[in-house]
């Protein structure tokens, strides 16, 4: 007995020196303070955050500036889900006051995705400071991108608060953004998967004119500290706060990327509706002990597969009996996570000839699908055979040159 309240003692005290320890990174909302906010002392100041936007304690990047003596918080604005995390995805907020500053916020998500003249009014700096998962068809860089021309249109800064990539800064994955595909889903001609910081984005976006009509503004990056490309999100000792409310855990963007544009078909499940969000492939009519002996067959490195069956709880298919794979990553770094989503679907598909997740969806599915691939080629290619070999290169061919461009901004090494 004694042996084994030893062990709990240490097991317990390990655990809280893990949790209090310091962590390696400093955000950019940390490094403005410990600067006293000399960039912002004086100046009337807009907010565009949501509950991401926090410190190491996680304090509230709007009661960290709306309390700090030489700064005046003017304005709030929030993106898709709110400053406070108030709203549902998709939920088209209007304008309200922030219960807890008393702060008018503006919505920038849904039919004002831009900040006009009118909510700039007074306004003599932009801060932006929103965690983000590294995924081009997260709106979150949308937004930042809006708010970018906004502060170039009315002669405002625009500052970034930087924070981690949580894929980290290595990893490039997928095709540029077609002309014609646009959307507030893939809203710069970058990869699916771009290796860059929020802060080294904006960097790109002003610099290489990306921005509506080449605008530029007089941008501001306030970088971390101790941030590396190689790092993943947990490497950074900072906690995770939900991005969105199916982003729950610091590797959820992992899966969001290996899943997610198959999930715009609304024909097979990736999880979204139970415990485990973009981490499965599923369906009613699959029988999960073979779909995982035929994917773990493929001997892809950094992942594995084991059967699954589970009820959503709710979502398209609430109360459905589905059947499939639970995605497991052992090492992100070496998959192609685009790929698997595409290699799912050619197994499924030789499986269950008659189950085509293309020919099963609505034209406005498939329509969503082409916006997050940035064009339609991807499904018009992989379409006809279901086989990933189809698209691979095609997925490939702008990463090179990509990187070869996205070093000029790296503000980390």
């Amino acid at each position: 007995m004694r042996s084994f309240l030893k062990a709990l003692i240490l097991s317990l005290t390990a655990a809280v020196f893990t949790f209090s320890q310091t962590p390696k990174v400093k955000t950019g909302i940390e490094v403005l303070r410990d600067n006293s906010f000399n960039i912002l002392a004086g100046k009337r100041v807009g907010l565009i955050t949501n509950p991401t936007g926090v410190n190491s304690k996680l304090v509230s990047t709007v009661d960290i500036l709306f309390h700090a003596k030489n700064v005046k918080l003017v304005a709030l604005f929030g993106p898709e889900h709110g400053v406070r995390g108030d709203f549902s995805a998709g939920a088209d907020v209007e304008s309200y006051t922030d219960k807890e500053t008393g702060i008018p916020v503006y919505s920038l998500y849904g039919r004002t995705s831009k900040p006009t003249p009118k909510m700039l009014k007074g306004i003599d700096v932009l801060v932006y400071d929103i965690q983000d998962i590294g995924c081009r068809s997260y709106t979150y860089i949308s937004t930042m991108g809006k708010a970018m021309e906004a502060a170039a249109e009315n002669n405002i800064q625009f500052v970034v608060l930087d924070r981690p990539n949580p894929l980290g800064g290595n990893m490039v994955e997928g095709n540029l953004v077609e002309d014609g595909f646009q959307t507030f889903v893939s809203a710069y001609k970058i990869p699916y998967v771009y290796g860059l910081t929020c802060g080294e984005l904006a960097e790109m976006l002003n610099k290489e004119g990306m921005l509506k009509n080449g605008e530029k503004c007089k941008l501001t990056v306030v970088p971390m500290k101790g941030w590396k490309r190689s790092m993943s999100f947990e490497d950074t000792g900072l906690p995770w706060v939900l991005t969105s409310p199916h982003v729950p855990h610091f590797d959820t963007p992992e899966y969001y990327v290996l899943s997610g544009i198959m999930g715009e078909l609304g024909t097979l499940s990736e999880g979204v509706g139970y415990t485990l969000p973009f981490q499965v492939f599923a369906a009613e009519w699959i029988d999960a002990d073979q779909l995982a002996e035929k994917m773990n067959a493929l001997g892809l490195k950094g992942v594995l597969f084991r059967p699954i069956n589970f009820k959503p709880f709710y979502g398209r298919d609430k109360d459905k009996e589905l059947h499939g794979v639970e995605v497991n990553l052992t090492d992100y770094r070496k998959v192609n996570l685009m790929s698997l989503q595409f290699l799912f679907m050619q197994v499924q598909t030789e499986m269950y000839p008659d189950k085509n997740p293309f020919t099963m969806a609505t034209k406005q599915r498939l329509r969503f699908f082409d916006d997050v691939c940035g064009t339609s080629r991807v499904r018009e290619m992989f379409s006809k055979n279901m086989k990933y070999d189809d698209i691979k290169d095609f997925l490939n061919k702008d990463v090179k040159k990509f990187k070869e461009l996205s070093r000029r901004f790296y503000l980390y090494r």
